[in-house]
C-alpha cells in the first residue's frame, strides 16, 4: 500500500509543480497553425480572424518562462508581434498581397529565434565545459 501511494505521489508531483505553467510546445503548435491559417487565407475577414488569433498567442507566450536567453526571446517575440500587427494593417489597407512581405519575415524570425533554443548537439556535449 505504501508503494502505491508513493507512486501515486510521484505522478501527480509534476503536475502539480507545473499548474501555474501553461504547456509552451502546445501554444507553440497552436501558434504555428494560427499563423498558416493567415497565411493560406483568401478572404480579409478569414485573414483577420486567424492573424488576431497568432497576435494573441504571441503575446501570451510572453508569459512563458524562457530558461536559455530569455531577454533575447522576448525580443523575438516582440519583433514578431510587431510584423504580424504590420500585416494586418497592410492588409487591411492595401489587400491581402500586401501582407504576404511581413508574415514571410516573421517566418524568418522564428527560424532565427528558434535556435536560440535548439538542444546542444552530441558533440557540444561531449567537449562543453
Amino acid at each position: 500500500m505504501k508503494v502505491f501511494l508513493c507512486l501515486v505521489a510521484l505522478f501527480c508531483a509534476p503536475s502539480i509543480l507545473a499548474s501555474d505553467d501553461f504547456d509552451l510546445e502546445a501554444h507553440m503548435k497552436n501558434m504555428g497553425l494560427a499563423y498558416k491559417h493567415s497565411v493560406e487565407a483568401t478572404q480579409l475577414p478569414e485573414f483577420n480572424t486567424a492573424i488576431d488569433e497568432f497576435i494573441t498567442l504571441v503575446k501570451r507566450s510572453k508569459s512563458a518562462t524562457f530558461h536559455k536567453q530569455a531577454e533575447q526571446s522576448l525580443q523575438g517575440l516582440d519583433k514578431v508581434i510587431a510584423k504580424a500587427e504590420l500585416a494586418k494593417k497592410l492588409a487591411n489597407e492595401k489587400g491581402l498581397a500586401a501582407a504576404k512581405g511581413p508574415l514571410k519575415a516573421i517566418d524568418g524570425l522564428r527560424k532565427q529565434y528558434h535556435k536560440l533554443h535548439e538542444p546542444p548537439g552530441f558533440w557540444e556535449l561531449l567537449f562543453s565545459k
